[in-house]
């Protein structure tokens, strides 16, 4: 008899009851800080340090890492077809959010996130570790699938798009350029601002916020199901918690945009607006 499928959204209950019954092949990813991996983590979890989901080369370090960095940290972490990933982070789903989208591009599927993280672990007194595990070593090989993907090719010609938006997870401060992190500051024309930090539930444990509120918040503002959408943030790193939403939310067609502002902003051919919206 075939074991129920794992949900995206996870709640530690369950995680708990995995873990316990031991009947899944789970592969438990970290992606809080070392200091907090350290100090507590969920039981077998391995870290995964957040800046090796990043290529980290200036002045764009957002950028996808490349396929031996990819391959070199598949391989130590020991990720096979057959497990079933679980992310989890420490501050409310970006770098959990990011390392799911990785995996997306990379093709493997079989994802669910730790609703809330370690908050939500560790407050809600569920077993912990201090225990540093390790992966077992394996030849990953990357495969890297397009469709996760955006870059400027990708936008820039669909901004008129009427089945095209882009979702920015940055602050309103960035978003209306009065923030500049970039050579140029303002958004990319006709993006949508919804923060990051607006997707997080601080009185439940940093879980998501109330999906069905904001799927009418995203329908109202027209990031609705049926476009494409791009998600990008300054690195995405913050939109990776928009993607994940999104994806959690069955939307069929995201993209993160890895290049971000840091691209963006930096380049002097990509259009922007900065004014201000009442």
């Amino acid at each position: 008899m075939s074991q129920p499928a794992i949900p995206l959204l996870l709640e530690a209950e369950q995680l708990a009851a995995m873990i316990s019954s031991g009947e899944h092949k789970l592969l438990i990813l970290d992606t809080c800080s070392a200091a907090n991996y350290h100090q507590h983590h969920v039981p077998g979890a391995i870290h995964i340090e957040p800046k090796a989901l990043q290529a980290g080369t200036a002045p764009v370090p957002g950028k996808l890492p490349s396929k031996e960095q990819l391959a070199d940290l598949f391989s130590r972490i020991g990720l096979t077809a057959d497990q079933h990933v679980i992310a989890y982070d420490d501050e409310g789903g970006g770098w959990a959010g990011r390392l799911i989208w990785t995996l997306d591009v990379l093709g493997h599927k079989n994802t669910s996130y730790l609703n809330g993280g370690l908050h939500a672990w560790v407050n809600e007194g569920h077993p912990i570790e201090t225990t540093v595990n390790a992966g077992k070593q394996v030849n990953y090989v990357v495969n890297i699938d397009p469709a996760p993907i955006a870059d400027i090719d990708d936008i820039i010609p669909h901004l008129a798009d009427t089945n095209f938006a882009v979702w920015d997870a940055r602050s309103a401060a960035e978003y209306d350029g009065t923030k500049i992190v970039a050579k140029r500051g303002g958004r990319i024309p006709g993006a949508v601002n919804i923060d990051w930090l607006e997707l997080m539930d601080r009185d439940r444990n940093m879980r998501m916020i109330d999906l069905d509120g904001l799927q009418k918040r995203l329908n109202s503002l027209g990031l609705s199901k049926d476009k494409t959408i791009v998600t990008h943030c300054q690195t995405h790193h913050r939109s990776g918690l928009s993607y994940l939403a999104m994806k959690i939310l069955g939307y069929p067609n995201i993209k993160g945009y890895h290049g971000s502002w840091s691209e963006w902003g930096n380049r002097e051919d990509t259009p922007i607006e900065a004014e201000s919206r009442q």
